[in-house]
This record gives structure tokens, sequence and C-alpha cells, in this order.
């Protein structure tokens, strides 16, 4: 299959002859996400809406994990004094118009499930991991979970997941509608690409068109959704239960929360 390779930050995407692309995150082995990461794919998804060789995506990751998150070790996922948040990016992210199929191996936890999220579909291994981790940390969840998580797993379900921050197999994932297909690890981005390959036969301006109707005011739910995520986000980083939340996340221990 011929191919076309090109790089953007620690995304490198190839286009191959079926008209499929494939966007790999190349930040082994955790693919910790940051707004450089999410600047870097919205990026190059905006560069592959304008490719006429490009009629679906594939978003996967090198490595152990999908995205595990934030590297809150780091400082965290926005560079303190940049005039672009986080959010932002996301936003263009959201905003992009090709279709888009994420392969989903390992962990995807906190932001790293609300990239996971951003696709159209989830193909997942048996073993993948899925957690919404925020209230655990003492903190808010972010990157649109507010409007995409219901969507896929409906409100109840998307509350309880919020509320406890538990960890979810890829198996129950699919049994509740956050993983569209479940198959081995070693056949997981053969059975993406699979998917994409099948989106990308059909006529591309239809296959647009029907995407653009069906995710409707997305975009717009998700810039309104974001503003509300960022501003809890930053009342709550002020907390003793953030802090004791991330201490307690690197000590590998049970996090003792006061409500302070």
């Amino acid at each position: 299959m011929a191919t076309a390779t090109t790089t953007h930050g620690d995304v490198e995407v190839t286009i191959g002859d079926d008209r499929v692309a494939t966007a790999e995150i190349r930040r082994p082995p955790n693919n910790f996400f940051d707004l450089s990461l999410i600047e870097s794919l919205a990026g190059a998804f905006a560069a592959l809406d304008d490719d006429e060789r490009c009629r679906a995506i594939v978003l996967c990751s090198e490595g152990r994990h999908f995205c595990a998150g934030a590297d809150f070790g780091s400082g965290g996922s926005t560079p303190e004094g940049s005039t672009r948040h986080l959010y932002d990016a996301a936003y263009d992210l959201f905003a992009t118009k090709t279709p888009v199929v994420a392969a989903v191996q390992g962990a995807a936890i906190g932001g790293g499930l609300g990239l996971a999220c951003m696709p159209d579909f989830r193909v997942a291994a048996p073993e993948a991991r899925f957690s919404a981790n925020f209230a655990r940390l003492g903190f808010h969840h972010g990157f649109a979970l507010t409007v995409t998580l219901p969507r896929l797993v409906g409100q109840q379900r998307a509350l309880e997941l919020l509320y406890t921050g538990r960890r979810i197999t890829g198996e129950e994932a699919a049994a509740i509608g956050l993983v569209d297909q479940l198959v081995t690890a070693e056949r997981l981005r053969d059975a993406a690409r699979q998917l994409a390959v099948e989106i990308a036969t059909s006529a591309p301006l239809a296959v647009r068109s029907i995407r653009e109707t069906m995710r409707g005011d997305l975009p717009e739910l998700v810039a309104q959704a974001t503003d509300r995520e960022k501003a809890e986000q930053d009342r709550l980083r002020r907390t003793d239960d953030w802090r004791e939340g991330v201490a307690a996340m690197a000590e590998r221990r049970t996090p003792k929360f006061t409500g302070s």
C-alpha cells in the first residue's frame, strides 16, 4: 500500500492509497496529553480535512497506553502563562470534519478518556481501561466529557463514572456503549482500519454532510461545556482536596478527602 507521511509535533500522519489516514500519537509509553499535543492533533486533522486523499482517520497511539491523561508531575496540561488553553485546542479538534475511528489500547484515563470520546467510533481490546478519575483527584472533569460521555453511555451511567472515578475494562465499556467494537489486542489497528476503510468507500460529500447533521452543534456545546469545566478546575485546583488527591495518586494510596 502506497503511503505519504507527515509529522505534526508528536503526531505522525500516514495516508494510504485506501484513502484512510493513520494519526499516531508518539509519546510512549503513557502518551500523556497537553496543549501542545492537542494542538498538533487539531492541526493534523484540519490538514486532513483539506486533503483529497483522505476520507477517514484512524487515531491511535504508540506504546502501552492510548492516553493516560495529563502528567501532573510535570505541571499539568496547559503551560503557566499561556494565552491559549488546552480546551481552545480541544474545540478546534472537535470542529474538524473528517470521520475518526479510535484504536484504544491500555489506558484511556481522565483527559485521555475525553480524547477517546472525541472520535466517531472506538475500537478497543478487552484489557483496555477507561476511567473518568477526576473526582478521585478532588477535581472537576474536563475535555468536554460533560457533553460527550452522556451521548455515548447515557446520563445515569455517565454520572456513575464521573462521581466514582472507577475504572472499567474494555469489555464493560463495550457493554455500556462506550466502545463500538471489542477485538483482541493483536487485531486492534486492523479492525479500526477496516471500519475506516468502509467509511472511506462511501460517497465523501454525503458522509461529511451526514456527520455534520448527526453531530449537530457539538463544537458549540463543547465550547460551552469546557468554559464551565475550566472554571471549576481552576477553582478546585486551589483546594486541599486537590492537593491530597494528586499526592495520593503519586504515592499510590487511597486519598483522604476533607471537603476543604
